[in-house]
């Protein structure tokens, strides 16, 4: 009966949609009113479950960037206490340096993870730019309406992520990635400089030691970073890439 029932319905769907059943190189202008309304309810499920998921990924690592700044305070205030407790002396010194070190590697962890959200919220925005093409193609009339970009192309998303203006170094400087990098940074070089004044007791070599590891830590995220965005680049193929591109 089941089988039976799955034939009714098949040849039921298949009489509805008349017309040729296209292949997936075939126009879109080759679709029956039907194809065309099944696939943008298709479209349209895969539009949600990637909204839903870029939601869900820039919550988490918010959330990630908010506990990591908050146990960089509470590490800091600990070791104010700490100070006034010790007057500086003492176990303070093996204190600061283990309270410095944890808050360091909590920093990398934290600063991969912004990094691993980028990319994949890049990801997400060429997707939903390729959809908006889906779009345009099943009706051009609404291309005007569309303000966000829909090439999935470097220019595209540009345009998605900066619908109003070009994208400029202050975009990039006041991001929360470069906010985690600048104290992530701080961390390693106020590690280095206490380590190193710990091993020589020298202020200037603790100084230069210490702006030295920030410098050195800030420039190697960055060409991190800037790697994990040009991969992604290397390894896409736009479907549909703007004009001029």
């Amino acid at each position: 009966m089941a089988g039976r029932r799955a034939r009714v319905q098949n040849a039921a769907m298949t009489a509805d949609a008349s017309g040729p059943v296209p292949s997936p190189d075939d126009d879109v202008a080759r679709l029956t009113d039907a194809q065309r309304s099944l696939r943008a309810q298709m479209l349209a499920t895969e539009h949600w479950s990637l909204l839903a998921s870029r939601s869900t990924t820039q919550s988490e690592v918010l959330t990630r960037i908010a506990i990591f700044l908050t146990l960089v305070s509470a590490g800091l205030v600990t070791l104010g206490v700490l100070g006034n407790a010790t007057e500086f002396r003492g176990w303070f010194g093996v204190a600061a340096l283990g309270v410095l070190l944890l808050l360091m590697l909590l920093g990398v962890i934290t600063q991969l993870r912004v990094f691993n959200t980028a990319t994949e919220d890049l990801v997400y925005v060429l997707a939903m730019n390729r959809l908006r093409a889906a779009y345009i193609d099943l009706d051009p009339g609404i291309e005007k309406y569309f303000m966000m970009g829909t090439t999935d192309d470097m220019s595209g998303t540009q345009q998605t992520y900066y619908a109003f203006a070009a994208r400029d170094r202050s975009q990039v400087f006041a991001s929360s990635m470069m906010l985690i990098l600048v104290v992530h940074a701080a961390l390693v070089g106020l590690f280095g400089g206490a380590l190193t004044y710990a091993l020589s007791a020298s202020v200037g070599w603790s100084i230069t030691v210490g702006v030295t590891l920030a410098v050195a830590a800030f420039v190697a995220w960055m060409a991190w970073g800037y790697r994990g965005y040009f991969r992604v680049w290397r390894l896409h193929e736009p479907l549909r890439s703007s004009a001029g591109t």
